[in-house]
């Protein structure tokens, strides 16, 4: 039988995987610590998954408002198991080359943009003080990455093949951006969430233009789509994540994090 979700419960899940997402995909940005090809590229990195863990405290202090368990930020964020998180399967991916880092995060870059601007609008005041703040740190993440993309693609003949098979194995984790579930339909139907249709012609338009420039193969929009993370299915890459994430946690339950 389908649980009937209250209004709270509904924009809670909201709240939750717009904090997973950025939670997950800054961790693998932070595996990249003392790993990068060069100094400017590891500080760049780090800040933008400083960036993304702030913005992921933001959306969980508030879901934890609502949340009926009375969990705060520490708990939602660490003391969850894999079933119950709500991240993009795009965002759990491993981080292989620099091509296949940047591609990952110049996909989720672009929902990532227009999601927040969407929410800039929204009747909740704390959803779009929340979005606000985070728009301008989205901004400067989104133009990094497109440039990387441009770069890669339209660079040497290693650099664009390699950012070819990035685009090719990454491209059926894109769907579940722009494909809404119910919750997302809800939510966008009292504006607390993006309007759908206009999400999937942004996102699409961008990635095509930027892709474009980037002399990269336009990927076809009807591929096969893996679409599970709303439900709380995931790769077999969540798990490993989070068991180095949340050690700490687990193992000292008290300590304080934020």
């Amino acid at each position: 039988m389908t649980q009937v979700l209250t209004q709270e419960q509904t924009l809670q899940k909201y709240l939750l995987r717009l904090a997973d997402s950025n939670l997950i995909i800054s961790q693998r940005l932070c595996e990249l610590c003392g790993k990068a090809p060069a100094v400017e590229e590891e500080l760049a990195l780090m800040n933008v998954a400083l960036d993304l863990v702030g913005q992921a405290r933001n959306w969980y202090e508030y879901a934890g408002e609502l949340d009926e368990a009375k969990r705060d930020a520490d708990t939602l964020a660490f003391r969850r198991d894999a079933h119950e998180y709500h991240s993009l399967l795009l965002t759990e991916q491993p981080n292989g080359d620099y091509a296949v880092t940047m591609a990952r995060q110049f996909f989720y870059d672009v929902w990532h943009y227009f999601t927040l601007q969407s929410l800039v609008d929204s009747p909740n005041e704390r959803i779009a003080g929340i979005a606000a703040k985070a728009l301008k740190e989205v901004t400067y993440h989104l133009r990094r990455s497109s440039a990387w993309m441009k770069r890669l693609g339209d660079g040497t003949e290693e650099s664009h093949q390699r950012m070819e098979d990035a685009v090719e194995s990454l491209w059926r984790f894109t769907g579940e951006l722009i494909t809404p579930d119910e919750i997302e339909i809800n939510l966008a139907q009292q504006g607390l969430a993006p309007d759908p249709e206009q999400l999937a012609q942004d996102w699409k338009g961008l990635v095509k233009e930027v892709l474009t420039e980037a002399t990269l193969t336009l990927q076809p929009d009807d591929a096969w789509m893996y679409l599970a993370s709303k439900k709380g299915i995931h790769s077999e890459h969540l798990g490993i994540i989070l068991a180095e994430m949340q050690f700490l946690q687990r193992a000292y339950p008290d300590a304080k994090t934020w």
